[in-house]
This record gives C-alpha cells, sequence and structure tokens, in this order.
C-alpha cells in the first residue's frame, strides 16, 4: 500500500508545484478550466441588426402567438374550415420574422454603402489631418447613417469613461454586429495598439474590397428584381382566387367539407413551401461575422 501511495502523492506534489510556477494556479484542487471565448446568440445579432436590440425575445415571442390566433380566427371566419385556418395563422405568425427580415436587409444595405465612405474619412484624417484614431473614429461617426448612430454614440461614452480603445470598440462592435465593423475595428485596434506606418494601406485596401462587395451585391440583386416581383404575385394570386371562389354558388360550403379543407391545407402548405424553395434560390450569400467576440 505504501509503495502505491508514497509515488501517488509525490506525482500529485509536482503537478502543484509545477502548476503554481508555470500558470499561477492556486488551491488544491484540479488546474481550471480553460475558458471558452462566448459568442453573441445569433438571434440577438439579428435583432441588432434589424434596429431591435432592445426588444426582448420573449415580446418577439408574444407578438407571433397573437398574429397565430388573430390570423385562424379570421380565416375561420371567411372559410368556416378549421385546418386551412390553422396554417393561414401560422403563416401570419411568421409576419415578425419577415418584418424583421426586410428591416434587416434594408439596414446592412445602408451600411454596407456607407462603410467605403467612412473609412476613407479615417483615412484621411489620420493620415492627412493628423487626428488620432480614436478621435477620427468618432469624428466620422458623427456623420454615420441614423441607423449607426446609437452604437457610435454608446462606444463614444465608453471611450470617455474609460479611455480604453479595446473595450470602446468591442462596444461598436456589438451595437453595429456588422462584418465592415469587425474588419474594420480590427484593424484600427492594431495600429492604435502597434503602431506602424501602413494603416493608410491598409484602409485603402479595405475601402477596395468593400466597394467591390457591395457593387456585386447590387448587381446581384438587380439581376433578381424580376423573379422577386414574380415570386410576390404567386403568393397573393391564390388568395384571390379563394376569395373569388366563395361568391360562387356554394362555394364557402365547399371549403368546409373534409375534402375542401384538405385540398385547401394542401394549397397553403405547397404555397408555402414554394415561396420557401424560391427564397432559398434567390438569396445572395451574406458576409459573416468573424471578429464579434
Amino acid at each position: 500500500m505504501t509503495a502505491v501511495v508514497l509515488p501517488a502523492l509525490a506525482a500529485l506534489g509536482v503537478y502543484y508545484a509545477f502548476t503554481a510556477v508555470a500558470y499561477g494556479w492556486r488551491g488544491l484542487g484540479l488546474a481550471p478550466a480553460l475558458e471558452r471565448p462566448t459568442r453573441r446568440p445569433v438571434v440577438r445579432d439579428w435583432l441588432v441588426q434589424a434596429g431591435l436590440g432592445d426588444v426582448r425575445l420573449r415580446d418577439f415571442a408574444a407578438v407571433m402567438v397573437l398574429l397565430l390566433a388573430l390570423g385562424t380566427l379570421v380565416t375561420y371566419a371567411v372559410f368556416g374550415a378549421v385546418a386551412p385556418a390553422v396554417a393561414v395563422g401560422l403563416c401570419a405568425a411568421s409576419a415578425p420574422l419577415a418584418s424583421y427580415r426586410v428591416r434587416r436587409a434594408n439596414r446592412r444595405a445602408r451600411a454596407q454603402d456607407a462603410w467605403p465612405r467612412m473609412i476613407e474619412e479615417i483615412r484621411i484624417l489620420t493620415s492627412s489631418l493628423g487626428r488620432s484614431i480614436p478621435q477620427a473614429l468618432f469624428e466620422v461617426g458623427r456623420r454615420a447613417p441614423d441607423d449607426m448612430l446609437p452604437a457610435f454614440d454608446a462606444a463614444h461614452r465608453e471611450w470617455l469613461i474609460s479611455t480604453d480603445f479595446e473595450r470602446t470598440l468591442t462596444v461598436l462592435k456589438s451595437g453595429l454586429a456588422d462584418p465592415t465593423a469587425d474588419a474594420t475595428c480590427e484593424t484600427l485596434l492594431v495600429a492604435h495598439t502597434v503602431g506602424g506606418s501602413d494603416l493608410d494601406r491598409r484602409l485603402e485596401a479595405l475601402i477596395e474590397d468593400r466597394i467591390q462587395d457591395t457593387q456585386g451585391r447590387k448587381d446581384a440583386r438587380a439581376k433578381q428584381a424580376g423573379a422577386r416581383f414574380a415570386r410576390r404575385f404567386v403568393v397573393f394570386a391564390p388568395f384571390g382566387m379563394a376569395l373569388a371562389g366563395m361568391s360562387v354558388g356554394n362555394g364557402r360550403q365547399a371549403f368546409q367539407t373534409a375534402t375542401g379543407q384538405t385540398l385547401t391545407l394542401f394549397a397553403v402548405l405547397l404555397v408555402v413551401g414554394c415561396w420557401l424553395w424560391a427564397g432559398r434560390i434567390l438569396r445572395v450569400p451574406e458576409e459573416q461575422r468573424v471578429f464579434d467576440r
């Protein structure tokens, strides 16, 4: 027994001595687990990008439940059929998500248009006019689009309180939740921390990259304009035909039969499926955030 216990205690002593000297760990327990960097929830990033960063998720869900009930009741009052009413209610519940997607797309498009100009102004202020990097960033931020002003104001307050540029840029990236903002902030942080004379060249390369990316996305959306219009038209046409059919003969009673409900439910699901499938085909790949920690 002694032959086993003594080597084990000796090994444990060596472990404690090494970890205390090499890593500064204290205590009798095992080494603390390495903390993994946490990522912001994807849903929260999406809400921030849509300008709904202050909206709580449960409030968002409550609105969806309310629209589900309202859409179901209205459709049942019109058609008198339970299954189609529930299906349409589910579609109505997704209206906040659709509205969010539109708001998010519009905000991101405005940000993509604004960032090349803003980066160019930062480059001029830091290289030609001798502004410090934080001063140039906040001066340009005061002329940013209205959607971006709250994030720049919050970052400026953080800078005035802490004068910690890294924390300031973390606040700015969190408020904007934008890939271009992440890349710009990381470039400015490296230049501010390490120094060097190549900031002008780096910002110029970033501007060129952003201009090409923005122009490519605009060209892709312009080519899809006709297909997007047809996608919206095809969604509303079946509902118009259904309402017209109700006014012909015993159309409303036909929707209340088992066959009528089954066919109506199948039609609603088919329209929704086609809408989602077409949206997936027309989707322009989005740039992902890589410096969001």
